[in-house]
């Protein structure tokens, strides 16, 4: 099938449909028309939308999913007709605005994948790109980028506004598209990491109680790591499993855990049972496979940590910058040997601004090509010293995963796996957009309007989406 390519310059018809204010007119006409729209279908209509609130050369990228590039929304192109090419997240400004959930302002260039190095233009020449992360919630999708004529007041917090719309679209419509699936990966993947990558949570989740984020790797082979983690109330539920071997079976034996624990949790059932109920699961299922795991509830109200370890790495607490608790217990066997369960529940008193590490073996035990083992000091020291830098949880857990590959030369061994809880936390505050108001130069803006305000009476020709077909 021939893609459409969405270039600007391509004109508009059909009816009018008026509303007040560029940002309505923008967001709402946007919301409207993306009612019975597919994926392939956003990047022309959030160019048309953003022409009304004097946008141009609006490109929507994502992420893939080792989070290495941007990677362009198909049917999109520079201003020369070519079609966008994937961005580097690290050392560019696209990526900075990724890395660090903010607007970033930079000079306008042709190559949107020129690297942060590029000088500034001097100030009040030519138009100002602006790069925005795409949030849902704390999940970092990828990043708009725009254009907007210097002195046009209010610019960020109208493109923030759009990327925030643009990110609801595309996880709205990403579960039941296969080209956003396709767009996302560097290769093939394998059927086990097609199974278990359907029912992992986001990699990020936070509210003013608790940080949560979670990394994943070997991304395309994963075998038979897995996290999960949800909110029930005052209750944080988390849960981490290494099933046993690295082939298909080991990816059904992990499914199997995170849906016994799911149904096990949603009847009220304790954590000890839900272990239980795990165990049994897997051994109906399979002759001498078996999962390690812990499971986890965090009161939110308290910082009272209760959990099961099933014969797996005990969790770590990190506290001002370093380790003060090795949650050490006589663990419990692994789940899938029917062995039961002896030791039990076991308790923990946080404290606000704790951090709590979850990690499967594949993190420590990640070996160089000449035998080096990543560590557990390594892995403690690289959390520490990137909280210590200000850095937010979901990048930290980004650039662990980057630094265990190029320990590996870029093949892990076993499936690496980290999941962070922050409890009580000042650090939500990296993690959401800070839409403040753009300051740059009036001159250069004047008395003139944005060109999308040019449209008598404030109309917007919604057959501007026929550009779509």
């Amino acid at each position: 099938m021939e893609e459409t390519i969405y270039c600007e310059g391509r004109g508009l018809q059909g009816e009018g449909v008026k509303v007040t204010g560029d940002g309505e007119r923008m967001l709402g006409g946007l919301l409207d028309a993306t009612q019975l729209s597919a994926m392939e279908d956003l990047p022309g209509l959030v160019a048309a939308y953003g022409r009304l609130a004097g946008f141009s050369q609006t490109m929507i990228y994502v992420a893939d999913l080792q989070q290495q590039l941007l990677v362009p929304l198909a049917g999109q192109c520079d201003v020369y007709g070519e079609r966008l090419e994937a961005i580097r997240i690290d050392a560019t400004m696209a990526g900075r605005a990724f890395r660090d959930v903010e607007i970033v302002e930079a000079r306008h260039v042709l190559d949107p994948a020129a690297p942060e190095s590029v000088p500034a233009s001097p100030v009040g020449e030519g138009p100002q790109r602006l790069w925005v992360p795409l949030l849902s919630g704390t999940e970092r999708v990828g990043v708009l980028g725009v254009s907007v004529q210097r002195g046009y007041e209010g610019a960020a917090l109208l493109a923030g506004r759009l990327a925030s719309l643009v990110s609801l679209l595309l996880v709205s419509k990403r579960p039941y598209s296969d080209s956003y699936a396709r767009l996302v990966r560097a290769r093939p993947m394998t059927l086990s990491a097609e199974v278990l990558w359907n029912l992992l949570p986001p990699g990020a989740f936070a509210d003013d109680r608790v940080v949560v984020s979670a990394a994943l790797e070997p991304a395309y082979e994963v075998g038979g790591d897995a996290y999960d983690y949800a909110i029930d109330g005052d209750t944080l539920h988390v849960s981490i499993f290494d099933a046993m071997g690295h082939d298909t079976a080991a990816g059904l034996t992990a499914t199997i855990a995170i849906g016994s624990a799911r149904t096990s949790r949603r009847r009220g059932t304790t954590l000890p049972a839900t272990s239980e109920a795990i165990d049994a699961a897997i051994a109906e299922q399979f002759t001498g496979r078996f999962a390690t795991g812990v499971l986890a509830d965090l009161d939110l109200r308290t910082g009272r940590l209760t959990w099961v370890n099933r014969g797996h790495h005990p969790p770590l607490v990190i506290r001002g910058g370093r380790q003060v608790a090795t949650l050490t217990s006589v663990p419990d066997p692994p789940m899938g040997l029917g062995w039961g369960v002896s030791t039990g529940l076991l308790h923990y008193q946080l404290e606000p601004a704790d951090r709590l590490l979850f990690y499967t073996d594949g993190i420590i035990e990640a070996q160089s090509p000449s035998g080096e083992l990543f560590g557990l000091e390594r892995f403690i020291d690289f959390i520490v010293r990137r909280e210590a830098d200000g850095m937010s949880a979901p990048e930290t857990l980004r650039r662990l995963i980057q630094a265990i590959l190029e320990h590996q030369r870029g093949r892990l061994q076993d499936d690496a796996t980290v999941l962070t809880a922050e409890w009580r936390t000042q650090r939500q505050r990296p993690l959401t957009l800070e839409r403040s108001i753009m300051t740059v130069p009036h001159e250069a803006h004047g008395d003139q309007e944005p060109s999308a305000r040019r449209k008598s009476g404030g109309q917007l020709d919604v057959g501007e989406v026929d550009l779509l077909k």
